[in-house]
């Protein structure tokens, strides 16, 4: 398996994930996005998957400080501002090879997981 984690050091769901495959022994590569935001062309394979809406946090601090609760932006408008503004971004974002997840899902895990078991 080869997993990538884009999320913050900080955030609960993030470490939720990484917890989830160190108690698996997979190795995980973590991007924090504070450090090194997440480039156009990842946020668009994580886009095409779940839709431009799934990977903005509505419900977050900072969505709700930059005023865009009111603003009326459109998904795809919102996600061309997540690129600077990396914590309109819900998180984690999980990807194994062709495979991504938004969000804490380790039922989906969990099935990539027994998967990899299976090919082995």
């Amino acid at each position: 398996m080869n997993v990538q984690i884009f999320g913050f050091r900080n955030d609960q769901d993030t470490r939720k994930a990484q917890r989830f495959f160190a108690e698996r022994r997979i190795a995980v590569h973590f991007v924090d996005l504070e450090q090194r935001p997440a480039a156009r062309g990842e946020l668009q394979r994580f886009a095409q998957k779940h839709g431009a809406a799934a990977l903005i946090d509505r419900t977050g601090a900072r969505f709700k400080a930059l005023g865009l609760h009111v603003s009326g932006d459109s998904p795809e408008r919102l996600l061309e501002r997540a690129l600077v503004e990396p914590r309109l971004l819900r998180t984690p974002l999980v990807r194994n090879g062709g495979k991504v997840t938004i969000g804490d899902t380790p039922e989906e895990w969990t099935a990539w997981v027994s998967e990899d078991k299976e090919r082995a």
